[in-house]
């Protein structure tokens, strides 16, 4: 049962005025932790037979929770340069096609490992682009779904797509709702012109509210909007001005993420000229408005990146203590396993984490012999699950009852989590954190930095740091900065 600290806080407590100093020192690469152990630690040691066996298990279990179901459409008609999606860019529709033949026979054989246990109250369509799809393409899936999977009713569900406004029209908007999805989410990123052109997305205002005012009539229940700030040629203006209309359309959620510039490993941003990038200055101040733009606007600071206005879901499971974090970000839907098809899509099943083949040549294979394309995953040790679950308190709910852990856990926390302590000191004393005899809380300006706070914990994370250091190398730059 969830614990509840009796200071609870309030989502619209001030998260500004933090010392410029103290971000910049916190400023370091850090993981999002949509999941732990973080997805680059999975290994190709984790084979079918391991996802397998924790089906099995779930089956096994007296009380079967509900599933939570994920599609990764993978493919764009054109490239937008700030993008690290795992995507393929392509005007040639027969390779969706091709696609979906192949996606539909994953579908069928996760439908069967779960037959009879298959109630699914989350489906996301993620990618790339879902609406490259066409009218006819996602009705057919939809309906392989319904025959694989026990959809719970509308109103019960969470069916999310994510859209990219350029690729449909009012009637394709009315059309997806037919089709089940009851929430959606637009790509919006900027509406300045000059910044919509550095990174080859543009998109006009009113083709953007137009696709809103559609949502709103086809009675979807919850529109999101996806802002990103650090983007070349972006400054605070620019921002506020986009804020301003993005405000004005009424939006039930905004998520404002940090741009991660990382062209070692993304080759469509070696497309952006650096020195068109804002300063890191620039950046704190762009973040610093949208806290203060959106919160001022009655939006209510979910977490890392994510607003919500007071009645939306998210806000409500979050006061509840009910909220989750997954690989599609914050959810209402914290007892459900994630069955994620597609290729790349990661899987979230008992105490193990899958992911499936990374191209498509390697997904077609492994089901053209008949298996699951399963590539790598991680087992989780008790280690593993009790840091998974302190993470993900701290990131849904910013406090932590150690007594509660204490009661789950065959653990002394101070001793299990010597070393920790130490580093949350140093913490509190940034003030970013309280640290209580029963309670760790993050303060509201520590909201800003949840993922540094997270990092503390994060086994995996802090050995390979501290095995660079002794050997007086770098640790590896896979992660985006944490501000």
């Amino acid at each position: 049962m969830q614990v509840v600290h009796p200071s609870t806080l309030h989502p619209s407590a001030s998260l500004v005025g933090m010392n410029k100093s103290v971000l910049r020192k916190m400023d370091q690469r850090g993981p999002r932790y949509t999941s732990y152990p973080t997805a680059d630690r999975f290994t190709s040691d984790f084979a079918v037979t391991d996802y397998l066996h924790a089906v099995s298990d779930r089956r096994s279990m007296s009380a079967w929770r509900a599933l939570s179901l994920y599609l990764h459409i993978p493919f764009c008609d054109t490239i937008c340069y700030y993008c690290a999606c795992n995507k393929i860019v392509t005007k040639n529709r027969s390779k969706a096609a091709l696609y979906l033949s192949y996606l539909k026979r994953e579908i069928s054989m996760q439908g069967s490992l779960f037959s009879g246990m298959n109630q699914v109250e989350q489906l996301h369509f993620g990618g790339g682009t879902p609406t490259y799809l066409s009218d006819e393409q996602m009705g057919d899936l939809m309906e392989h779904i319904r025959r694989c999977f026990t959809l719970a009713p509308d109103h019960v569900g969470e069916y999310s797509i994510e859209i990219d406004p350029r690729t449909v029209s009012v009637q394709r908007v009315h059309k997806l709702r037919e089709q089940g999805f009851n929430r959606i989410s637009l790509g919006v990123q900027d509406f300045d012109p000059e910044v919509q052109q550095a990174v080859n997305r543009v998109q006009s205002e009113e083709q953007t509210l137009e696709i809103i005012r559609a949502a709103r009539d086809a009675g979807f229940r919850s529109v999101s909007v996806d802002l990103i700030y650090g983007l070349p040629k972006q400054n605070v203006m620019s921002m506020s001005r986009t804020l301003a209309k993005v405000v004005a359309a009424s939006p039930d959620r905004i998520a404002v993420y940090n741009y991660a510039h990382m062209p070692q490993l993304f080759k469509t941003q070696r497309q952006i000229k650096e020195e068109d990038l804002p300063s890191a200055d620039s950046k704190l101040d762009m973040l610093s408005l949208c806290i203060r733009h959106l919160t001022a606007a009655g939006y209510v600071y979910i977490g890392m990146d994510h607003f919500a206005k007071p009645t939306d879901d998210l806000a409500v499971a979050q006061q509840q203590g009910r909220l989750h974090r997954n690989f599609q970000g914050y959810s209402t839907h914290s007892e459900t396993d994630l069955v994620a098809c597609g290729v790349s899509a990661i899987s979230a099943v008992g105490g193990s984490y899958s992911q499936n083949e990374k191209t498509l040549d390697g997904y077609y294979a492994r089901l053209e012999n008949a298996t699951l394309p399963i590539a790598r995953g991680i087992q989780l040790g008790m280690d593993d699950v009790l840091r998974r679950l302190i993470i993900q308190r701290l990131m849904c709910n910013f406090e932590l009852s150690i007594n509660s852990l204490e009661i789950a856990y065959p653990i002394v926390f101070r001793e299990y989590f010597a070393a920790e302590m130490d580093k949350l000191k140093q913490l509190e004393e940034d003030g970013l954190i309280k640290i209580e005899p029963e309670w760790i809380t993050v303060e509201p300006k520590g909201r800003l930095l949840i993922r540094n706070i997270c990092m503390v914990f994060d086994r995996y994370l802090n050995q390979e740091r501290d095995k660079a250091a002794s050997e007086n190398k770098d640790a590896p730059q896979r992660y985006s900065q944490t501000v």
